[in-house]
C-alpha cells in the first residue's frame, strides 16, 4: 500500500511539473505589441513616416512549390511565409501604406513573374519573405534570422540603400523573435552572392526598386518549428519587420536632384551639378559619383549641398551616370541612375 501511495505521489509531482512546463511560453511578447492599444499607438507613430508609401510584399514559394517542410511535415514554409506577409500587410495598411502582394493565397507564382509584377506596381520597396533550411536534412539544430541584399560592395550593381533597409529589418525582426543573426555575418545581413556567386537571388536581381529578402528563421529547427505555426508568433514576426521598415523611413532618405539636365561642353569639359537634399544633413564621407561605370572625382559645397563634377569631352554615344550619397544617420539615397547622351554637336542630355 505504501509503495502504491509513493508511486501516486511521484506521478502527481510529475504531472504538476509537466503542467508548469507546458505553461512556459515558446516566445516573448514584445512590450509594444502585447496590448492592442500600445500596438495602435506604435502604428500611428510610424504612419508619420510611412503614409503614402507603396510596398510590394512577396510571400515565397506556394502552389506547386510546397516541398520545403520540417522533418515531421507539419510546418510548410510556403504557408508560414504567407501568414507573415498577410500580417505585415495589415500593419502597413494601418500605417497608411499601399501594399501589393505577389500572392494572397496558396498558388503558384513563377519567380520571374514576381519581379515583373513588382516592376509594374510602381512600389517604393520590394520585400520577399522566406524561412530557411540547412543543407543537411538531418540538421534540426541550426537556426538564425538573416536578411539578404543584392550583390557585394565591390560590385557596380550593389545599392547601399538595400543594405540599409536590410539592417533595419534584420535588427528588429531578430530582436522580437529572440534569434541571433548567424555566424556568417556581423549584423545578420548577407549579400545574396554568398548563395549564388555573381548572380544572387532572382527576385532581387530582376526587381528594379530597392529590394531585400528575409529568411525569418529555420523552419527545420526542432524548437522553431513549435512556434512557426502559432498565429500570434506570425504576428510578432511581422511586427518586427514592420518596425524595421518604419525606422528605416524615419531615418530619412536623401534626395538627389540634377540642377540642369541639358547644357554644352565648356573648355572641352562636361559640367554636371546635383543638389543633395536631406533635413538630417549630408555625410560627406559617403559621397560617390560614377561616369561610364567608373568612379570619378567631384567637388562638394557643404554650404549649398551641391555636388559638382567635370568630365573631359566624350565621344558621341550613351554613358551611364550614377550618384550615391547618404545622410548623417547613415541612410543612403535611393538608386540614382541616369543616361548621358552625347551628340556630335557637343550637347548632352541626361535622362532616366
Amino acid at each position: 500500500m505504501r509503495k502504491i501511495l509513493m508511486n501516486a505521489f511521484a506521478l502527481s509531482l510529475l504531472l504538476l511539473f509537466l503542467s508548469h512546463c507546458s505553461a512556459v511560453p515558446l516566445f516573448e511578447y514584445p512590450p509594444d505589441w502585447k496590448e492592442a492599444a500600445k500596438r495602435d499607438s506604435v502604428v500611428k507613430y510610424y504612419s508619420k513616416f510611412l503614409s503614402g508609401k507603396k510596398i510590394f510584399l512577396d510571400a515565397g514559394h506556394g502552389g506547386e512549390d510546397r516541398k520545403n517542410k520540417n522533418q515531421d511535415g507539419n510546418v510548410v514554409e510556403a504557408d508560414v511565409n504567407l501568414k507573415v506577409v498577410q500580417n505585415l500587410r495589415n500593419y502597413l495598411n494601418a500605417a497608411g501604406v499601399e501594399t501589393i502582394l505577389s500572392r494572397d493565397e496558396d498558388k503558384t507564382v513563377p519567380l520571374a513573374y514576381r519581379s515583373e509584377l513588382a516592376n509594374k506596381s510602381g512600389a517604393d520597396l520590394f520585400i520577399s519573405i522566406h524561412h530557411n533550411a540547412p543543407a543537411k536534412w538531418e540538421d534540426n539544430y541550426t537556426n538564425y534570422t538573416s536578411t539578404y541584399y543584392h550583390a557585394k560592395e565591390t560590385d557596380y550593381e550593389y545599392e547601399p540603400c538595400e543594405r540599409d533597409l536590410a539592417k533595419y529589418i534584420q535588427r528588429d525582426l531578430s530582436y522580437v523573435m529572440g534569434n541571433p543573426g548567424g555566424l556568417g555575418s556581423f549584423d545578420g545581413t548577407y549579400s545574396d552572392y554568398i548563395i549564388y556567386p555573381g548572380e544572387g537571388f532572382s527576385v532581387l536581381r530582376k526587381t528594379e526598386m530597392p529590394s531585400v529578402l528575409v529568411e525569418c528563421a529555420f523552419h527545420t529547427n526542432r524548437l522553431e518549428e513549435l512556434r512557426l505555426n502559432d498565429s500570434e508568433f506570425n504576428q510578432i514576426q511581422a511586427w518586427g519587420i514592420f518596425r524595421g521598415i518604419g525606422k528605416y523611413f524615419r531615418s530619412g532618405i536623401p534626395q538627389i536632384e540634377l540642377i540642369s539636365d541639358s547644357t554644352k561642353f565648356e573648355n572641352n569639359l562636361l559640367k554636371l551639378s546635383f543638389a543633395l537634399i536631406d533635413s538630417n544633413g549630408i555625410n560627406t564621407k559617403l559621397l560617390q559619383f560614377f561616369f561610364n561605370k567608373e568612379e570619378k572625382n567631384f567637388s562638394f559645397d557643404k554650404t549649398t549641398n551641391i555636388l559638382s563634377v567635370e568630365i573631359e569631352n566624350s565621344n558621341e554615344g550613351e554613358y551611364p551616370v550614377r550618384v550615391i550619397c547618404a545622410n548623417k544617420n547613415g541612410n543612403h539615397s535611393l538608386p540614382y541612375h541616369k543616361k548621358l547622351f552625347v551628340n556630335n554637336s557637343g550637347y548632352f542630355l541626361l535622362k532616366d
